[in-house]
């Protein structure tokens, strides 16, 4: 074979040889391909649709209006106010663009460039230092995805992103991205994180405030401005630097911002009418659970604002007078109703609800003492008799609750006065008189008159109940006494709708309203209890200088004070105390303790 022949054949062989490999490789190429294509497929097949975007639904506060339309309190799992992308200053969105995402308004969702720079940096640091994620993947992740690091979520979350730049505009996504990221502190969203940091809305943020917020989701804690101060105000400082860089911001409005103090407290919501929203809230959550902390309802509220405020100025005023006379330890209550439709205006259950958050106006069972003869008087008008009938004013004993007792009720000065008027008898609260009154007409239908009055809890069948000797508690008694006042009895009543995020009312509380007395009636009960105001035990209420009307109740040993009046408007009650059930003090009674609250409080309305 010559050289030549050699030659070709080896060449020939070397050819097949390389066409083997190359074989091969393509082979092995087209395994990896598929591989990696069917791990893509796999990996995107069960992606989220982003159409739920178009129902986006972020976990959101619910909010209580008062009826004066002053936001007094949010219910939340999650604080967060969701905040339309168009009401977001544009310094704010420059703000996290700039320390988030610089290239937010060119890429397509996923920054390529900003990848390999993450990816670079991590190299030279031997670690994953930067993350390269854009606004949209974070904002996929957020809504979409779990927080693990794995490739197949990298994936997805790209995917996602560019499917959510293809549907919405920048501003859009850059706005459910504020709503939606973690502020710290218990803040959810840009409106919440404003109010919590600040306690101002989004829309006032000054350049530094939104600098500060702008460096809070990367490490919320971290950065916390109340945990570490120096490396909030040095993040912060590095937004400013990047805004300056990118001209977000001038020179002068960086030194400004740089000089801007560091929030030093959370502004919590320390609710107004605190006994007022507790109430409610466990009244709504009765109702719609968990939903009540989610679902961003509108709550309109009974409550007058300017009332409420006048109801707790009259409890602080008092109740250190009261103390200085005594001892410390006292305690009060005060419910107001308007007696037209049964919402409840003001309510004060204690002291401080941020020392003992127990409310005396509707969970305290106490004794009313003479507070309750109205009920006693209204039962016998109701049965024929009138103001001007007469009664019999001596001593006298029933059987006691146990076997072989006996019980004398005595009036308060220890005199009796024979033959008197209901009206009398019931302006000088005695005693003797009215248990008398009470056994003429029958211990039962007192109570049942008491029941249709809006009395519930339970009361003991004895005669010692015509003087209040059964517990009762404040908005029992203010209800009861609204009567009074119209001859309608109106269920007390919290809230008058629900709104939801949408501005659908999905709740309207409507007054229940029952016709309980005749004019007449009404006329008569009135004759009764103004006579308390004009000579009787209330006779500093008529400095108020309008007809009022109301009783006083003191119980035994001065362990409570009492007085429930109404004018044509509103009916409220005030209870003194002490939770111990100790005496308030010598001679405290309804009168000298409860009422001057009740006349501050009434004599500060306006007709």
């Amino acid at each position: 074979m010559s050289r030549l022949e050699e030659d070709l054949k080896k060449a020939e062989k070397g050819r097949a040889s390389r066409a083997s490999i190359f074989l091969k490789a393509a082979a092995l190429f087209s395994a990896v391909a598929g591989i990696i294509i069917g791990f893509f497929y796999w990996t995107v097949s069960d992606l989220p649709s982003i159409k739920a975007l178009e129902e986006y639904a972020p976990i959101e506060s619910s909010r209580v209006y008062s009826a004066d339309g002053k936001l007094i309190a949010e219910f939340y799992v999650e604080r967060r106010t969701f905040i339309p992308y168009y009401k977001i200053p544009e310094h704010v969105k420059k703000a996290f663009v700039s320390v988030e995402d610089i290239r937010f308004y060119r890429h397509p969702g996923v920054d390529i460039i900003g990848v390999v720079r993450a990816f670079y940096q991590d190299i030279k640091a031997g670690s994953i230092v930067q993350g390269g994620s854009t606004i949209t993947q974070q904002l996929a992740k957020m809504l979409f995805l779990k927080p693990d690091r794995s490739i197949k979520r990298k994936i997805k979350e790209a995917a996602l992103s560019i499917q959510i730049e293809k549907h919405y505009t920048k501003d859009e996504i850059l706005g459910l991205y504020l709503n939606q990221a973690y502020f710290g502190t218990r803040a959810y969203g840009i409106e919440a994180a404003a109010r919590t940091y600040f306690n101002k809305p989004v829309s006032e943020l000054n350049v530094g405030e939104a600098a500060l917020l702008a460096s809070l989701p990367k490490a919320p804690s971290l950065y916390s401005p109340f945990r570490n101060p120096e490396k909030a105000g040095e993040r912060r400082e590095r937004v400013l630097k990047d805004m300056l860089k990118h001209k977000f911001i001038t020179e002068p409005q960086f030194a400004e911002a740089e000089k801007s103090p560091l929030p030093a407290t959370p502004n919590f919501r320390r609710y107004d009418a605190p006994y007022f929203i507790e109430t409610l809230r466990q009244d709504l959550e009765a109702k719609y659970g968990n939903e009540l902390y989610i679902a961003g309802y509108k709550i309109y509220s009974t409550l007058d604002f300017a009332l409420q405020q006048k109801a707790e100025e009259a409890v602080k005023k008092w109740l250190p007078a009261i103390e200085k006379r005594t001892r410390p330890g006292v305690e009060a209550a005060l419910i107001a109703i308007d007696v037209r439709t049964g919402h409840i205006k003001a309510m004060v259950g204690g002291v401080d609800f941020w020392k003992n958050q127990f409310n005396r106006a509707v969970n305290a069972s106490r004794q009313p003492g003479s507070a309750f003869k109205p009920i006693v008087y209204i039962t016998a008008i109701k049965g024929g008799m009138a103001s001007g009938d007469k009664i019999d004013d001596s001593p006298v004993s029933f059987k006691g609750s146990g076997p072989g007792q006996m019980w004398s009720p005595k009036n308060y000065d220890g005199r009796y006065y024979g033959s008197v008027t209901l009206k009398a008898a019931l302006a000088h609260s005695l005693n003797a008189a009215t248990v008398r009154l009470a056994d003429k007409i029958g211990i039962n239908n007192v109570i049942e008159m008491a029941k249709r009055l809006g009395i519930k809890s339970e009361l003991l069948p004895y005669m010692s109940l015509a003087i209040g000797a059964s517990d009762v508690n404040v908005l029992e008694m203010v209800s009861a006494y609204s009567v009074f006042a119209s001859g309608r009895r109106a269920k007390p009543v919290l809230y008058e709708r629900i709104v939801n995020r949408d501005g659908i009312v999905i709740e309207e509380a409507r007054p229940a309203m029952e016709d309980l007395l005749s004019e007449d009636e009404v006329k008569e009960i009135k004759i009764l209890l103004r006579a308390v105001v004009e000579e009787g035990t209330a006779m500093s209420a008529k400095e108020i200088k309008r007809p009022v009307y109301g009783k006083t109740g003191t119980t035994n040993d001065y362990t409570d004070a009492w007085f429930i009046g109404f004018d044509d408007k509103l009916a409220a009650g005030v209870w003194v105390g002490r939770d111990d059930h100790k005496p308030i003090g010598a001679k405290e009674t309804g009168s000298k303790a409860a009422l001057p609250i009740w006349i501050e409080f009434m004599g500060k309305i306006h007709p």
